[in-house]
């Protein structure tokens, strides 16, 4: 009897705890689905074009500090229904994440925070009647606008880049990579004649974090999970370039970090040039400036990207890069009513010198557009309320770099103390991991993670049913 009320007890204990597990991952939303209120029906109403890191973070916080009152809607307008988690997107690329944990649902967070959510792409703002126009013609006033649209590629002109090179703009775009790999593996295995040295030689353009990842994703994807799976096809044979204009990859780093990762990349016979700057792209091959070209079908752009275009459209000022031109307070110059953050904006560093502070308008990163949006939040609902006292000028407070070059190695820059190996990489996983927004996509990737460590993935190519 004494065995089985114990046994009772635990399993009662055990139910007790996955139901409060279950609430704890599960909050109730702010509203009920039959009692929120209209976006329409709010006296003041919060409009924010854009659900990346910036409109995102903004749009939970300004539900967090207007909870207590009933005056204040927020909105948000996204051309997608997902938050890409950008630092994770190259993992995608080996099949070390699955491409659905990594674009989390945007729509159910920012509804269980209290905002309201429409999926759509903005034709033109109104700026004198406050109001925004989305593509399909239907209309959303504003009291208070955010702007943050993120970047796109900048090509810089080089003939041939957009036309054949594959770019990194999110989640699809590193599955077409993946495939694209996958589908040349294919090609080979088929081949019964020579194999040209271009169908099996990747080029990734540019060596900033985005590019470094990428190119050691593709060694990955190469060596530890098709190389199996081809047993016909020697992995050795796959070429990877990293090709870079500066002298030296990942600029935004430490130089002993520079050294640390150009070393890793070496072991994994990815041949880096620096210093070398891509003239013309084909079909075929990547022409260098100067003489000389690389013989590849395979090329992957990661090396510049430049402010949203519908920035430029909506007639708003810009700088030298075509940023928004906005104060220390994130209010675009000469409008009360207009807030831009994220990489579309150009906001000045107000740090002093000695604290790293340069006359260069704030980097575009993840990190800058979550702390803007933080501001961003505070000064628009500080404005709504006439209370200036409350405005926070931006201050950028880097925090540090992180870059995975695979699952067992990353060089790390956290607060000045510079690491890296496998305890950085360890080090990467647990930092993101925590920073992601959806609590099903945190157990997901890390289900995927531990059972990397003992299966390997299944890497498969799914084409549309257009496809052959």
């Amino acid at each position: 009897m004494g065995k089985l009320t114990k046994g009772g007890l635990a399993l009662g204990g055990a139910v007790l705890g996955a139901a409060a597990l279950r609430r704890v991952l599960n909050p109730p939303p702010r509203y009920a689905p039959w009692e929120k209120p209209r976006y329409r029906d709010f006296e003041k109403k919060v409009l924010v074009i854009g659900g990346g890191f910036g409109g995102y973070t903004a749009a939970k916080k300004l539900c967090e500090i207007t909870r207590g009152r009933e005056d204040v809607g927020t909105l948000v307008l996204s051309r997608d229904n997902f938050f890409t988690f950008w630092p994770m997107v190259p993992g995608i690329v080996s099949s070390d994440i699955d491409a659905r944990n990594v674009a989390q649902p945007l729509r159910r967070a920012l509804i269980r925070s209290g905002a309201s959510f429409r999926r759509a792409a903005v034709r033109e703002v109104d700026f004198e009647n406050k109001k925004v126009i989305a593509a399909d013609g239907i209309d959303f006033p504003y009291d208070q606008l955010l702007i943050s649209v993120g970047a796109q590629p900048n090509f810089f002109g080089i003939p041939g880049v957009e036309e054949h090179a594959m770019s990194m703009r999110g989640v699809s775009d590193a599955e077409k990579i993946r495939n694209r790999v996958i589908e040349r593996f294919e090609e080979v295995s088929l081949t019964r004649g020579d194999v040209p040295d271009s169908k099996l030689a990747f080029v990734v353009i540019g060596a900033g974090a985005t590019g470094v990842e990428i190119a050691t994703e593709i060694h990955h994807l190469v060596h530890a999970n098709l190389a199996p799976d081809y047993p016909n096809i020697d992995p050795n044979r796959v070429r990877v370039y990293l090709v870079e204009g500066l002298p030296q990859i990942l600029p935004e780093l430490d130089p002993v970090l520079q050294r640390t990762a150009r070393t890793r990349l070496h072991s994994q016979n990815i041949e880096v040039r620096c210093s070398t700057m891509a003239e013309e792209v084909t079909g075929d091959r990547v022409r260098i400036k100067g003489g000389g070209e690389i013989l590849s079908e395979n090329i992957i752009w990661t090396a510049g990207a430049r402010p949203n275009s519908l920035v430029e459209e909506l007639g708003l000022p810009l700088d030298g890069r075509n940023g928004v031109k906005v104060d220390e307070y994130l209010k675009v110059d000469g409008m009360e009513d207009v807030w831009v953050i994220g990489d579309c904006a150009s906001i000045p560093d107000i740090r002093p010198k000695e604290a790293g502070g340069t006359d260069r308008p704030i980097p575009p990163n993840a990190q800058a557009a979550i702390q803007e949006g933080y501001v961003a939040a505070n000064n628009i609902l500080a404005a709504i309320d006439n209370d200036e006292a409350r405005m926070q000028r931006f201050e950028y407070k880097p925090i540090g770099q992180l870059v995975e070059l695979g699952s067992d190695f990353a060089v790390n820059e956290v607060m000045g103390v510079k690491f890296s190996g496998i305890l950085a990489a360890l080090f990467w996983r647990a930092a993101y991991l925590v920073r992601l927004n959806s609590p099903q996509s945190k157990a997901r990737i890390a289900a995927d993670w531990l059972l990397g460590y003992f299966l390997k993935p299944a890497v498969t190519q799914v084409r549309g049913s257009n496809q052959d």
